[in-house]
């Protein structure tokens, strides 16, 4: 009889195979040509951030909206009735299957569900589109490493959504502490909390939708088959296989800045513990949670310390990056001493007070209260993106930022529900968790 991890492992080699009966399409852009793409999954979050990020600069670059694949009848019919109030007419397709055979198409900006977004890239990249993919890049290994080798062979241009590397404050800070002047890190404390009882559900929709409105066998993709479940599906950020919530959602944005600043792919290890500890409405996706991360090696290494809750919002974001000499902070956008080693307590030693020399970032604030930030991020991730598409160069958050992430949440994901730690396989790019590969 197959098991579970039968299944898994049957499927995920395959899965880029389930979608793709679109022969691979790509015409060659020329300067002056206009760059066609199309909307795969026309969510909340594409309505409300990366349209407007769009919007805001495809004329100047060139770019327009032709088309629009989405599995929900329902969104297919908005998507045609938004783009109407602009002028615009576009091309629905069912699915993507339809959106690559039209080809009128040269790329596509991805917002489905988390869990489907490594496997949708793949065959936007095998039907030669480049692609804007929103996060997080991966809620499986699996998955991570099949849209890894897509990319890496087809050599599309895509950007993750991870937008804090296209943000002034947060590039300041990249170079301040790649030029040395901060010293060592020490220790990072990240956190996310808000009081929302509501994040992430859809009570009137579920309400509505049928699954006769959509295509639920394509949208589970590599997921176990499942019965049809109108939560799984507008709702899925607090249901695991289809998203692992806090990990995928919100830390997959800050612990990339990890990796940004330091050149360190992944932790070396995860301890994490949390649970459902108030808002007890069906979710398996914990509402509060804590996790300890091991950077580096004995050395060099650091620790990060992210903790996230929905059940109060005291504390909001918090990015603060500590080094002997003080802290460099993301919330304030500051750079000071505090906690610095003072002259008196370097003189017990015999060595010379470490004090960093104060100064502010370019300000820039995230709100919990936005999605993923505030549109003046998304707008200079998008506008990357395009001049990228453009001139075929390295876009600020490529393919392997994207897979880095998709280690780190795992990872987290991984020692979350196992209650084990979690570590990971360089020689066989996997997960571990008691020493065992972590499997949905």
């Amino acid at each position: 009889m197959a098991t579970r991890r039968d299944f898994i492992q049957k499927t995920a080699l395959g899965a880029a195979a389930l979608t793709l009966s679109a022969k691979s399409y790509s015409r060659i852009i020329g300067a002056n040509d206009k760059v066609r793409v199309g909307i795969v999954g026309f969510s909340d979050r594409f309505r409300s951030s990366l349209a407007p990020a769009f919007l805001s600069q495809n004329k100047e670059l060139n770019f327009e909206i032709v088309a629009v694949s989405d599995l929900w009848n329902r969104r297919r019919d908005e998507a045609e009735t938004f783009f109407k109030g602009k002028g615009v007419t576009i091309r629905k397709a069912r699915n993507n299957d339809e959106l690559y055979d039209g080809k009128d198409t040269d790329a596509v900006i991805i917002s489905t569900a988390d869990f489907g977004h490594a496997l949708v890239l793949t065959e936007a990249v095998k039907a030669g589109m480049d692609a804007y993919c929103e996060k997080p890049f991966a809620e499986t290994m699996a998955d991570a490493r099949v849209a890894l080798k897509a990319v890496d062979e087809t050599k599309k241009i895509v950007q993750i959504g991870s937008q804090r590397r296209s943000t002034p404050n947060y590039i300041a800070a990249n170079e301040y502490i790649r030029s040395g002047k901060f010293g060592k890190i020490v220790m990072v404390e990240m956190s996310w909390n808000v009081n929302q009882p509501g994040r992430w559900r859809r009570p009137a929709l579920t309400s509505v939708i049928k699954e006769s409105d959509t295509d639920w066998k394509r949208y589970q993709l590599n997921r176990a088959p499942a019965a049809w479940d109108p939560r799984k599906y507008l709702e899925f950020r607090l249901f695991w296989p289809y998203s692992s919530g806090i990990p995928g959602q919100w830390m997959a944005h800050q612990i990339d800045t990890v990796h940004w600043f330091t050149g360190l792919n992944h932790p070396k290890s995860v301890a994490a513990n949390g649970g459902i500890y108030l808002w007890k409405d069906g979710r398996t996706n914990s509402d509060t949670m804590t996790a300890v991360m091991d950077y580096g090696d004995d050395n060099s290494g650091f620790q990060v310390v992210y903790t996230s809750r929905f059940t109060n919002s005291a504390g909001g974001t918090k990015e603060i990056y500590f080094s002997n000499g003080g802290s460099l902070n993301l919330d304030t956008n500051k750079i000071n001493s505090s906690g610095g080693l003072s002259a008196s307590d370097a003189k017990d030693m015999n060595m010379q007070p470490n004090l960093l020399e104060s100064m502010d970032l370019p300000g820039f604030k995230v709100e919990t209260n936005a999605n993923t930030g505030s549109d003046p991020m998304t707008n200079a991730h998008m506008r990357n993106w395009m001049e990228c598409v453009r001139d075929r160069k390295k876009p600020n958050a490529d393919i392997h930022a994207g897979y880095n992430h998709s280690i780190a949440t795992i990872m987290c994901n991984a020692a979350l529900r196992t209650g084990e730690k979690a570590t990971f396989d360089e020689a066989k790019q996997e997960v571990l968790a008691g020493g065992k590969i972590f499997q949905y």
